[in-house]
Parts: structure tokens; sequence; C-alpha cells
């Protein structure tokens, strides 16, 4: 309707001997479609099928932009698919949003009878491979945010993480630091144990090197940043303040903090530092992800009511409890309580449980920072995970991941 209508406008105009819209027509209409039409129904329940459906209006709005060009003789067709390219470019451009996952990454190794293995692992380089690997690169860019050596081990690490379409550009290079360490020993009986080597790790001063100021000014550009309990457990507490800094100026650039609660207790000196901590990062928190043994962990036994009302009470908009293999639960300002049952698997399945949350929130967020809806995001999250757990080790196959 909006199409007949404006094009009818046009024609009364030009019959009536009055001058187009300037600069163009096409540009206005361009407007209307990519700019303003979508904050018109920000706040409305079909917003995730709008997103989804965005370049479908977009090919057709060009369609009548050429006719309209053809009617009043304005340009040529080659000059309009000229056009169509380069404001199709445009497009990408003022849509794509940007991401950037802050951590550590660790060298793994593991060790089973007398056979050992090594690889990469770290719970935010999860969630970021796991994000990448499930949108579209032209709609969302995901970058990942550490410090590394200048050792081969580190080369590796970042050779791996680009082929994963995973930015690297934010990656300092230390050269008196090395990566942290950890061994995974198994025995017969199948349990597990860690053992770590990170207290002079080069992820730890991330926020100290010399591009560290010139980093945090980027960041505080990005769409979203996003991390962990333990992104802020490796910190000093001089870094940890300029962290808070960061994530507040992203924020007010209108950036979104997203938090995940994943508590280590051997990584802080307290149980109360840790809740002072945590309190200070959730009131600059726009969605959290909580694993509730995490909070039973850190805060003591509390039902789940409360633990999403004491995360709200702190300024965080979105909620989500993860429960393992139960339903988890997204709260919502002003919305009633989304359960959404987790996928259920024979325990036979059941291989590696390493990456378990951390695949969960990719798979979330790769929906819903995409325009989807909470629920249909957390049915994402709980089909990630559950495909993920069924292999060994954090990082699958991309052949194994899920359509």
């Amino acid at each position: 309707m909006f199409f007949s209508t404006m094009l009818l406008t046009l024609y009364k105009m030009r019959s009536r001997g009055e001058d187009l819209p300037s600069p163009s027509i096409g540009i206005n209409l361009y407007n209307f479609i990519v700019i303003v039409h979508p904050y018109a129904v920000s706040s409305s329940p079909h917003r995730c099928a709008f997103n989804r459906f965005n370049r479908q209006l977009f090919n057709r709005f060009f369609a009548l932009y050429i006719k309209i060009k053809r009617c009043f003789k304005i340009l040529t067709l080659p000059a309009s698919k000229a056009r169509l390219e380069q404001i199709n470019s445009e497009l990408i451009t003022m849509t794509k949003k940007t991401i950037a996952v802050i951590g550590e990454c660790m060298i793994e190794l593991s060790q089973k009878s007398s056979d050992l293995s090594r690889g990469f692992g770290g719970d935010t380089l999860n969630t970021a491979v796991y994000i990448a690997r499930q949108v579209d690169e032209q709609q969302l860019s995901v970058d990942y945010v550490t410090a590394l050596g200048t050792d081969t081990f580190s080369s590796e690490m970042l050779a791996a993480w680009q082929q994963e379409k995973v930015g690297t550009s934010l990656i300092q290079r230390m050269e008196n630091k090395l990566p942290g360490l950890y061994v995974i020993e198994t025995d017969a009986q199948g349990e597990r144990t860690f053992y770590y080597w990170r207290n002079d790790a080069a992820a730890r001063f991330w926020l100290e090197g010399e591009q560290a100021d010139e980093i945090a000014r980027k960041l505080a550009q990005f769409d979203y940043l996003y991390l962990s309990g333990i992104s802020l457990a490796i910190l000093s507490p001089q870094s940890r303040e300029k962290l808070m800094a960061l994530l507040a100026t992203c924020r007010q650039n209108g950036g979104k903090v997203i938090f995940d609660n994943n508590y280590r207790p051997r990584l802080w000196p307290s149980a109360e530092v840790t809740q002072a901590a945590y309190q200070v990062m959730l009131a600059c928190t726009d969605i959290a992800f909580l694993t509730l043994d995490d909070e039973t962990l850190l805060w003591g036994e509390a039902s789940v009511e409360q633990v999403i009302a004491r995360t709200r009470a702190a300024g965080v908009n979105e909620v989500v409890i993860k429960r393992g293999a139960e339903s988890c639960l997204v709260s919502l300002a002003e919305q009633p309580l989304i359960e959404v049952p987790a996928v259920k698997l024979p325990a036979s399945s059941v291989v590696d449980t390493t990456a378990a949350g951390d695949s969960f929130s990719a798979g979330y967020l790769a929906v819903r920072l995409s325009g989807g809806c909470a629920e249909e995001a957390a049915r994402r999250g709980h089909l990630t995970a559950s495909t993920v757990i069924q292999h060994r080790g954090a990082i699958i196959p991309l052949s194994a991941m899920p359509e």
C-alpha cells in the first residue's frame, strides 16, 4: 500500500509540473524502508519477522525504484543497476552489527592413559566460534578480544580463529608473555581433573598493553560486548575498573553488554569479592546468562524466582537461566516468564559437556542478535548445546553443526 500511494503521489506531482522530491525519489524511499520503518516496528511482536524479510522488502523497493526512474526518464536501466549495487552495499554496511567477545583462550593438554593430545580452549572463545558459525557474517561480525604471546602456539590460535571467521584485529601480541595452559586428566572411570597454569598469562594484561587504550576506543563503538565471569576474574582490580568504564561508554554510545556468570571460585580471592564485582558488572549488563548451579555456588540456595528478581533489581533487562538438561527460563521486562524445554538425549549419547553452557549462549545470541525472539533463540541454544555435547572437545567439527 505504501509503495502504491507513493507512486501515485509522485505521478500527480509530475503531471502538475511540480518538482520531484530531492535529492532523489529512490533515496527517500530507501530511507523509509531501511531506517524509518524498522524503528517504527521496534516495539512490535512482529519485529522478528520484519527483520527476516528486510532483504525481500529491499528488493521489492528497488523493483519499484527502477519503474519510477523509467517512468520519469530520470535514469537509464544500466545506471539503475549500478545504483542498486551501490546502495545494496550501503545497506549491508548500515545494517551490519558487530559483537566483540572478551576473554581468555588457553593451550589445552588432554591426557587419557598414555595418550596426550593438544588443543585450545576457553569459555568465551567457544562462544565466539559458535556464534560465528551460526550467523550471516554480512549481518553480524564476531571479533575476539584477548592478549597472546609471540610464540608459535599463539600464532596457531590466531590462524584457527581466522578460519572460523572470528576477527582477530583487536588481539594484542606480547613479547614477554605466553598463553595460559591447562591439563585435563581422565581416569579409568571417565572422571576428569583439571590443572591450570595461568597466573602470568598474556590475557590477564590485555588492558595494560601498549595498544590497550586504542583497542578500548574501538570496542566502545561496537554494537555488543560479551564477556564472562572468567573474563573478569583473570584481571587485576585496576584492569577490572578500566573494563567497567569501557562497558559504560559502550552503552552510552548505544551498545549493549552481555554477561555470562560462569563462576570459578579458584580464580577469585573470596566469594565476597566476587559478589561485589558481579554486582557492578550486572549494573551495566543488558542480557545476562546465569547458570543456576553457579548462582547457588556464589550466592547460596535461592529459588529461580529470587535469582531472577535479584538480577533484574541490578538493572538487567533480559535474564536467561541455564539449567543444564532441564528447560531454560527467559525473563524479559514486563513479559511473562518464558520456559523452553531442553533437547532430550539418551545418556549414552552424551560424550563431553565441557562447552555445553558456552554453546547454548552462542546459539541463543546467534538468533537473538539477528532479530529473533527470545523463545526462538532459546530453542536454538538448546539445539546447539545438545549437538556439542555429543562430541568430544569444546569445539566440534564444522560438519557436525546443526542446520
